[in-house]
């Protein structure tokens, strides 16, 4: 699979915290989720009409794997890089890797399935979704 990298940026803001400064672990988990919806974003899909929409598709996910390497900190600047290690017609596989400048302190891969918004099983993704996807992965080429 092409190499795809998407940067997100995140500053450590107090609630981010626990009372010693530190990150609280599941705080790194809602870093990665902005930044796959921050893809999304860039890739113009309105995931609001997923919740209006009926017959739309939402994303949901299935599997975590989380290792963490260094603490962050309070008012640390973190960048959340995220790559597509995986793209199937109804699922994702995200590898995101949170760095404090070059130093990387957390590593992660997630995956997300589509769900149908109307059942909550699973189903394909829509076409143009899954080409807008694509087309980056062929963009990295």
């Amino acid at each position: 699979m092409p190499e795809f990298t998407a940067e997100f940026p995140v500053e450590v803001y107090w609630e981010d915290t626990d009372a010693g400064g530190i990150v609280y672990h599941s705080n790194y988990l809602k870093f990665m989720e902005r930044a796959r919806s921050n893809l999304l974003k860039e890739l113009k899909v309105a995931q609001a009409n997923s919740l209006t929409d009926p017959d739309g598709v939402l994303f949901v996910a299935v599997s975590v794997a989380i290792r963490y390497r260094r603490a962050a900190k309070l008012e640390d600047h973190l960048t959340v890089r995220t790559r597509i290690k995986t793209l199937r017609r109804a699922s994702i596989v995200f590898e995101q890797n949170v760095y404090r400048g070059s130093e990387l302190i957390t590593e992660g891969e997630v995956r997300v399935g589509a769900v149908s918004r109307r059942t909550m099983a699973p189903a394909a993704m829509p076409e143009s979704l899954y080409e807008k996807i694509r087309a980056l992965l062929d963009l990295a080429d």
